[in-house]
């Protein structure tokens, strides 16, 4: 497996990149520019990929493909495509968004979220992307998120099912699902499930930890690695299953020194183990 995360500080070539992604000790990175970037700077950043054994994992997209406002709804799918086209170019392993919301907040939780005429426009908007781009480098992937589809192992299936792609696979945010006191009493079975029933089409993996707070009605906090009750040494053995090359990312962290012991940590349990960690 492969490690990465993000790189909080600027930089604004791929010396200054690379310089990053070698003191976190990365073997995975996210895509370090986005379509805007002409085809020097994108051929450049390829180029330090291959040089240092990297393996490009992500190419995010974070824009809401199926909004209210339907000016806003074609940007996003303009968007994604563009990403998509990136992601190709640059032989991610995928290109990942979330499928969007039906409110303000682009990521937000809405009742409108779940009706069937929402998860119609989420399946066409997900088709349009991968039939306007034809990708055969990369893979169109969606995010599992607690308010939105797909918000379960069972839920990805039957939309990996809808859309229909080959170009279609899975991202496993395993932390987004616990979204419940249940879930998060029986993490360890819920992960296991995601790995079963999605690990031919897991792309990419977002490790993190998860701690229930005190108090009502209930608060369950993303946390850094090692920091909540999320059973690490199974997550490595299960992401491990998933080959050599298959990208694990920690997210959400404040500073390098953060993303810095994340890794370390990671490394450590998988180390342990007799986990290869590339």
């Amino acid at each position: 497996m492969r490690i990465g995360g993000g790189v909080q500080r600027s930089y604004h070539n791929p010396d200054e990149w690379i310089k990053e992604v070698l003191d976190l000790k990365y073997s995975a990175v996210l895509a370090p520019v986005n379509c805007e970037a002409s085809g020097e700077e994108i051929r450049d950043y390829i180029k330090y990929i291959k040089k240092y054994n990297l393996i490009l994992g992500e190419v995010g997209v974070w824009k809401n493909p199926i909004a209210v406002d339907e000016k806003e709804r074609k940007e996003a799918l303009e968007f994604c495509k563009r990403q998509l086209a990136l992601a190709d170019e640059m032989a991610a392993n995928c290109c990942v968004n979330i499928v969007g919301s039906r409110g303000e907040i682009w990521d937000g939780l809405y009742a409108d979220n779940y009706s069937e005429s929402t998860y119609c426009l989420v399946v066409d908007s997900i088709c349009d992307i991968i039939d306007s781009v034809k990708p055969v480098n990369t893979f169109y992937t969606i995010e599992t998120m607690p308010w939105m589809v797909p918000d379960s192992a069972e839920a990805y299936l039957k939309l990996l099912k809808d859309v229909n792609r080959s170009a279609f696979a899975a991202h496993l945010d395993y932390a987004n699902l616990i979204n419940t006191p249940q879930k998060y009493a029986f993490s360890t079975q819920l992960i296991e499930e995601c790995f079963q029933k999605l690990g031919p089409y897991i792309k990419s993996i977002h490790a993190k930890d998860v701690i229930q707070r005190q108090g009502l009605p209930c608060l369950i906090e993303e946390v850094m690695p090692g920091k909540g009750t999320i059973d690490f040494i199974k997550v490595l053995h299960l992401c491990e299953k998933q080959g050599r090359d298959t990208t694990v990312f920690v997210e959400h962290l404040n500073t390098h020194e953060e993303y810095k012991e994340a890794v370390a940590y990671i490394r450590k349990k998988a180390g342990e183990e007799g986990i290869i960690v590339l």
